[in-house]
């Protein structure tokens, strides 16, 4: 999303400290600051009119004196289990020793808190963003987020961002069409 965003012309804020890899092999599209979020809220400051990627863990210590569009990215948790077990298999380090139903519980758990929390807070407005449905329409997805945004952006170069042969940790029965 982060790559469709600043491909349609929408200023991304990125610190550039993390480069590509066989598990992102177009980059990261990152900004370590948002780390600091808990501790320092006013940094969100510097995000002002850009957009920045935040894991759903920081969005609880999102503060409320400032207006937030969220751009909820949705995956079945299977897939980003499966592709976190692939992602640390291939850097060769370990991760945590439960089953594949624990960490998926666990993560339900995690985005029912994210939810309801995001559901108090009026000054956020969320966009959920089905994965799968990028993958299928992306000329779709970016339409719906361009409207969302309030912005005009090149929603053709948007989805041309879309790459399905990035698509490697599918859960069983998941076909999109051939690029």
């Amino acid at each position: 999303m982060m790559q469709m965003l600043a491909a349609g012309g929408m200023a991304v804020l990125t610190d550039g400290q993390r480069s590509a890899d066989d598990d992102n092999p177009r980059g990261y599209y990152e900004w370590e600051r948002i780390k600091q979020l808990p501790q320092d809220p006013a940094c969100i400051a510097e995000a002002e009119g850009k957009a920045v990627k935040v894991i759903s863990q920081l969005l609880f210590a999102l503060p409320g004196a400032y207006d937030c569009r969220i751009i909820f990215m949705e995956r079945p948790l299977a897939e980003v289990v499966a592709s976190q077990v692939e992602m640390i298999r291939r850097r060769g380090t370990s991760g945590a020793a439960l089953s594949q139903a624990v960490l998926i519980a666990a993560l339900q758990s995690h985005l029912n808190q994210v939810n309801a929390s995001l559901q108090h807070r009026p000054n956020i407005l969320l966009c959920r963003v089905e994965y799968h449905q990028v993958l299928r329409d992306p000329m779709c997805a970016s339409e719906t987020v361009q409207q969302f945004l309030h912005q005009t952006l090149d929603i053709a170069s948007m989805a041309q961002q879309v790459n399905q042969s990035l698509y490697r940790c599918r859960t069983e029965g998941t076909v999109f069409p051939k690029e």
